[in-house]
């Protein structure tokens, strides 16, 4: 059973940064981020294939964040920069490991492994 552990979330001001992390306690094929405000769906951010460039972004984020990966340690990135009162809510990390599934933020039933999550507020 993979495990995922999120760190980095805090409250900050609109137009400052955060940097996420996310540790796996395995190798997984695919890892992403996804994040839900209160009362709001949970929605895609960024997914990363592991060992390789090949990422994807919510049209939402695309710009201002960066997801990447520390393959040596299992762990994942989220580089939030400018961050905005909308992007406040808690941030899952999630991973799969089938070649035949998807990977990309919009494909959230892909993924079989989710973190507990990590709280970002931002105040305008």
């Amino acid at each position: 059973q993979l495990q995922l552990l999120e760190s980095g979330g805090g409250s900050v001001q609109a137009g400052e940064s955060l940097r996420l992390s996310c540790r796996a306690s395995a190798v997984a094929r695919c890892m992403a981020w996804f994040r839900q405000a209160p009362g709001m769906e949970r929605e895609g951010v960024a997914s990363i294939i592991s060992a390789s460039t090949n990422s994807a972004y919510a049209d939402s984020v695309k710009g201002r964040f960066t997801i990447s990966q520390n393959i040596a340690q299992n762990t994942i990135y989220l580089q939030m920069n400018n961050l905005k009162p909308e992007d406040a809510g808690m941030y899952f990390c999630a991973a799969h490991s089938s070649s035949l599934r998807p990977c990309t933020p919009s494909s959230s039933s892909a993924f079989t492994f989710w973190g507990q999550g990590t709280r970002v507020t931002v105040a305008s």
